[in-house]
């Protein structure tokens, strides 16, 4: 054997043993005369045997390598998950307290709900009472009327009879006048006259008794009149808190009256200025002198309104002839009035929608400079080779489109939205495997597709001299085959 061939032989052994296979041996045909120990090969099968060798050899590195970054690969996924599965723990832990929060926050709206209720039920019960107050006080305000009713009418009784005690008080004053002037005659007459007859004397004595029964009468009289002033005193206490009464309705009224043509100035000087209640001021009432103009005027612009409505109602029977317009000056509503307004506006757009039919040269110009705004060009001559790139661009989106859709087996149909969903779900593989996984793959791919025919021409060349059918077959045939050399 050359030794050319014994250094090609000494580095293939040397690949072996890297990989932990056993070196192949050469045997001297002069020491080992048992050729059946032996193997002969010729130069170019030994060529080739090598070739195999060294193309396994390098193959099984490839695919360690391959397997050590799948064994990579499959560490940083494990990894992945792992932290997957932490943050997916971490997320339950999170519900799990959100949960309870939520749990915790319905109670505490359950037991407001159950708080509001109960003041509900004490507001309600409380109203209930307050309305049952009420209707006890208005009760009792008609039966203290009544009584204040009656107390008036007693009051007018014991004014009458005072007036008639007083009347009888006079006259009784009188008589008493008479009756001294007629004691000083009978004196008089005792001492001109010493003799008096029997029937004048028992006449004196009947009057003298007389006196005496009117002098008790008066006095009874005078205790009478006594006890009605005591009456009348208690009562006019009492008229007294009735007058006092009927003062603070009466100051009531005026307050409310006051409050009313506060508003109303308020709704002359400013129809949105909020209303607020306020005291009386003694210089208000040249504010309310005010008001009366300005009622005045509107009750001119009232007219004027009318005037309006007649002059619409003709317009309209100009304009819209065939529709009929009811005049009722009594009925006069604004609302009638936007009606009209609102019809003479639509017949006013009909017109002017039959009119766009017919473009004039205004519209056409309007149009044209809506043109150049819209594609950003100063002149009118910079329009067409404006509008001639758009729909350039646009023949070049669609044709750049229908190419996307047959490389991406998309229909013709397909929108764009489709299209760019299909792109994105493409591109979305870049960074799960990196560009330079991609390009060591495809390189691998690349070299596998140039080995692989050799390789399989040569194990079958083998295959078919060493007499056998797997590939886990040719060692143990290379073996016997050495040991039968030997």
């Amino acid at each position: 054997m050359k030794p050319q061939e014994q250094v090609e032989w000494d580095d293939v052994n040397k690949l072996l043993q890297h990989h932990g296979f056993k070196p192949v041996f050469f045997a001297d045909p002069v020491e080992n005369r048992n050729l059946t120990d032996l193997v002969l090969l010729d130069k170019k099968s030994a060529n080739e045997l090598r070739m195999t060798l060294r193309m396994m050899l390098m193959d099984s590195e490839r695919r360690q390598a391959l397997i050590q970054e799948l064994v990579k690969s499959n560490n940083k996924l494990k990894e992945e998950v792992q932290k997957h599965m932490s943050h997916a723990a971490r997320q339950s832990q999170r519900a799990t307290e959100l949960q309870g929060l939520l749990d915790e926050v319905k109670g505490r709206v359950q037991h407001l709900e159950e708080s509001c209720l109960g003041k509900a039920v004490q507001q309600h019960s409380l109203t209930q009472q307050l309305q049952k107050e009420s209707k006890e006080a208005k009760r009792r305000y008609l039966l203290l009327e009544k009584k204040v009713v009656s107390l008036e009418e007693e009051t007018a009784q014991l004014r009458k009879k005072l007036y008639l005690t007083v009347k009888e008080e006079e006259q009784r004053l009188t008589r008493q006048s008479r009756l001294q002037e007629s004691k000083h005659l009978d004196q008089a007459t005792k001492r001109t006259s010493a003799s008096v007859c029997p029937s004048f004397k028992t006449i004196l004595k009947t009057h003298q008794d007389q006196q005496k029964e009117s002098s008790s009468h008066i006095q009874e009289l005078e205790e009478e009149v006594e006890r009605l002033k005591s009456e009348l005193d208690t009562r006019c206490r009492s008229d007294l808190t009735g007058s006092t009464m009927e003062q603070s309705k009466t100051s009531r009224q005026r307050v409310q009256y006051h409050h009313l043509l506060t508003e109303i100035n308020t709704l002359v000087i400013n129809p949105r200025l909020q209303q607020y209640q306020r005291w009386p001021r003694e210089s208000e009432e040249a504010e309310f002198q005010a008001v009366l103009p300005t009622l005045e005027q509107w009750s001119q612009q009232l007219h004027m309104l009318r005037d309006l409505h007649s002059r619409l109602n003709k317009l309209s029977a100009t304009l819209m002839p065939l529709q009929p317009c009811d005049v009722d000056a009594k009925t006069l509503k604004v609302e009638d009035m936007m009606l009209l307004v609102e019809a003479l506006l639509e017949n006013a757009s009909s017109d002017d929608k039959q009119k766009l039919r017919s473009p004039t040269r205004y519209t056409l110009a309007s149009m044209v400079a809506h043109f150049q705004k819209l594609f950003d060009v100063p002149s009118l001559s910079g329009v067409y080779p404006r509008m001639n790139e758009v729909y350039t661009r646009l023949g070049e989106m669609t044709n750049t489109m229908r190419n996307l859709q047959n490389v991406l087996d998309l229909d013709s149909k397909a929108s764009p939205t489709e299209v760019v969903d299909q792109v994105s779900r493409l591109v979305s593989l870049d960074p799960g495997l990196g560009r330079a996984d991609i390009d060591s793959i495809i390189i691998k791919v690349k070299q596998h597709d140039e080995f692989f025919p050799a390789f399989h021409n040569l194990v079958t060349e083998i295959l078919k001299i060493l007499g056998v059918s797997h590939l886990d077959d040719i060692l143990p045939a290379l073996q016997s085959l050495k040991q039968a050399a030997q």
